[in-house]
């Protein structure tokens, strides 16, 4: 296995420049890993299959599904691009690299480790800023213009919120200067991590079924589907920061009325 990624990677940097690779390689992984996870939501949603394992009974029309997938492209190529073209020259000075040979597993998935537990404790201060009124009314709302989201969502924002929160998912690599496998294994787990946490469906497989912390799906989901003086559930992947400030109590009584089976505490919520 590792011969074989080995003979990969020896193929793109011998055929690729460091800056291809970093900047156009980085974003072509992205579209493609985004929208190959986000879009059979859209389709699940449209065909209403398994739809008992859907969250909210509301669905998304058509248009604003569309709407979601034009604007997605603008930003992406008007933002997100842009971004990591301009960022290239301060992780190669952090010292990101893309020669062989490569780092081992172990150094990998120590350095992802730590960007998971930094990204959240980061997003998780700059999310709640972003729930502050002036912030939410000009820039936040964008986002939750989205009250049943579908995967695509994930990524709907204004855009500064995504150089904001964008921040967030970048400062751990720039702090470290990986190598460009490293990064691009992260955005990889990073992408699928929040395409998950915006599809608006909890499997009996999800994540967080089975890994402690793991936010996923349905804790997202009822961010989306209350006032934004009211939502909580403000992480990002692993909820630590949530139940440490108490802005997951809403959530948490949503989960014990529903075990409980008290139906009018549950139209109150």
């Amino acid at each position: 296995m590792a011969s074989m990624v080995e003979s990969a990677w020896t193929y793109l940097i011998t055929h690729f420049s460091d800056f291809q690779l970093a900047c156009l390689g980085s974003f072509f992984l992205h579209e493609s890993i985004f929208f190959f996870s986000g879009l059979p939501f859209i389709y699940l949603e449209r065909a209403g299959w398994l739809s008992k394992y859907k969250i909210q009974t509301k669905n998304n029309t058509s248009a604003a599904q569309e709407k979601c997938i034009t604007k997605l492209l603008l930003y992406h190529f008007g933002v997100n691009l842009p971004v990591m073209i301009l960022s290239y020259p301060v992780f190669r000075f952090m010292g990101m690299r893309s020669s062989l040979p490569l780092p081992s597993w172990k150094v990998i998935s120590t350095q992802i480790l730590f960007y998971f537990i930094l990204e959240d404790f980061v997003f998780y201060w700059g999310h709640r800023i972003l729930h502050t009124k002036w912030l939410y009314k000009h820039v936040h709302s964008v986002h939750h213009e989205y009250a049943t989201p579908f995967g695509l969502t994930s990524e709907y924002a204004h855009p500064a919120e995504i150089l904001f929160l964008g921040f967030a998912t970048i400062v751990g690599p720039a702090i470290t200067g990986p190598h460009l496998i490293t990064l691009w294994l992260w955005m990889v787990l990073r992408v699928l991590e929040t395409v998950e946490a915006h599809c608006g469906y909890h499997f009996p497989w999800s994540l967080s079924n089975f890994l402690p912390l793991y936010g996923g799906a349905d804790f997202h989901d009822y961010h989306h589907r209350l006032l934004y003086t009211k939502s909580g559930n403000y992480s990002s992947t692993f909820i630590y920061m949530d139940w440490i400030f108490g802005t997951d109590k809403g959530y948490r009584k949503l989960k014990e009325l529903k075990s409980g089976g008290d139906d009018t505490g549950l139209k109150k919520m």
